[in-house]
């Protein structure tokens, strides 16, 4: 019997230790979590891809901002030997890293036939709207012979008087470059001449859109700079609020054309895929895009977030004979020396 009651009391005595520690640990508890939400709320939340989260720069330089501080000069002179090798190739380039300053040019701010590529900034005068409630996501935009456009995209083969919803023209003006739905929100917007009075404001001088797209005659222009501080101004925070810096990456990111940036800087890296966006991945590179291609130019800007945390714009321009081939080779081989510069060849 003496085992036995031996047992007993530990068992009674364990009970009473758990109950005890339960019970502390219940009254604890909120001082616990008190404290972490305390500590969390102090902290930097971790950089992600976008964000206009602080880092480390030189002294004096403003971050989160579109502000070019030191010229990368050799990118810049490699840029201006491959253009210089086709005399008939009008190219404009530039690069600006967010996060520190340093920027390559090449004849950045010259007004180019901008093609498909001017549908970047037609998105953010879109969210801008959304944004300060001159429009709704979802509202209804109906389809006007006048906006009917031809080319890439399918809106075009669908009956006049047919309704789409903002976000799908949107969405399908990145997507597949529907020169429909980028017509109908121009429209919207207030047509041609409102939109270019607000490129203007966003300090886009050499963005205009003198006809409904598809403009096959390029007589609707921007420069690389135009397109690169377009993609900075969204995410370094200085438009949209943050669902429509949430909407315009989302939307950036289902264009489907890879051909151009994506492609190019992982040639840079020593490779030649069959898709870019995966393979720069393993690179720990992103890559947003928006290309242009009316065959007497071509155009693509991007969003490019480097193995180190920083966040890049680059855009490229080439006007030249009609579906030469070394336009869209002269904008790869740019964007190749853009990753052995920042990233070197692996």
């Amino acid at each position: 019997m003496a085992p036995l009651l031996l047992v007993l009391r530990l068992l009674v005595m364990g009970v009473g230790l758990g109950v005890i520690a339960g019970t502390s640990l219940r009254l604890l508890a909120p001082r616990l979590a008190l404290g972490a939400s305390s500590q969390n709320t102090s902290a930097e939340p971790a950089p992600g891809f976008g964000t206009a989260t602080a880092r480390p720069a030189a002294p004096g330089a403003a971050l989160g901002r579109f502000e070019p501080r030191t010229e990368l000069t050799a990118l810049s002179k490699r840029w201006q030997q491959l253009a210089a090798a086709h005399k008939d190739l009008t190219a404009s380039g530039f690069l600006l890293v967010l996060d520190d300053g340093r920027f390559a040019q090449l004849q950045s701010e010259l007004p180019l036939p901008a093609a498909s590529s001017i549908k970047t900034p037609i998105l953010l005068l879109a969210l801008e709207a959304l944004d300060a409630g001159q429009l709704r996501w979802s509202e209804p935009l109906a389809m006007t012979k006048e906006v009917v456009g031809g080319g890439a995209g399918w809106m075009a083969s669908r009956p006049v008087g047919t309704r789409f919803p903002v976000f799908e023209a949107a969405t399908e003006m990145i997507r597949v470059s529907d020169n429909t739905a980028t017509n109908l929100l121009i429209k919207r917007l207030g047509g041609k001449q409102v939109v270019n009075q607000q490129f203007a404001a966003q300090g886009l001088s050499a963005t205009v859109v003198n006809n409904w797209l598809p403009d096959l005659e390029g007589t609707n222009t921007t420069s690389a700079r135009d397109l690169a501080r377009t993609i900075a101004l969204v995410d370094t925070g200085e438009k949209l609020n943050n669902r429509g810096r949430d909407l315009f990456r989302e939307i950036l990111g289902t264009s489907r054309t890879n051909t151009l940036i994506p492609l190019g800087l992982l040639q840079g890296l020593g490779r030649d895929g069959a898709d870019p966006d995966a393979e720069l991945r393993g690179f720990g590179i992103t890559a947003y895009n928006k290309t242009g291609d009316i065959g007497i130019a071509y155009a693509d800007g991007a969003l490019v977030q480097l193995p180190t945390g920083q966040r890049a714009v680059l855009a490229f321009l080439v006007k030249g004979p009609f579906n030469d081939p070394r336009s869209t080779d002269l904008i790869r081989a740019m964007a190749a020396e853009v990753s052995k510069t920042l990233v070197g060849r692996r």
